[in-house]
């Protein structure tokens, strides 16, 4: 059963990694000995109930937004006053005028 407190589970983590440290430390009932210092990290917080914290990276800002998405109405008016050269002159060779 899982501690309801931090400060219990801090104490079975601690009476855990002891046990690790001492070299009798299995992994399930009986199982071979623990030798790695995470999976005795993972053992004794699972006994603890404890969760992994995960630190969530920031997410990557995009280079370009996708089509029809502008962050402010002056971003849109840019983006429309720009035209490519490549565009243009694809234009010229159809003999359209904008």
């Amino acid at each position: 059963m899982a501690p309801t407190s931090k400060k219990k589970a801090a104490k079975k983590v601690a009476k855990v990694m002891h046990e690790f440290k001492g070299g009798g430390l299995h992994s399930g009932k009986g199982g071979p000995v623990v030798k790695s210092r995470k999976q005795a990290i993972a053992i004794a917080m699972s006994e603890a109930g404890m969760k992994k914290s995960v630190k969530k990276a920031a997410p990557k800002g995009k280079a370009h937004s996708p089509k029809g998405e502008y962050k402010s109405a002056a971003d849109k008016k840019k983006h429309e006053a720009k035209e490519s050269p490549r565009k243009k002159a694809m234009e010229k060779k159809m003999g359209r005028s904008s």
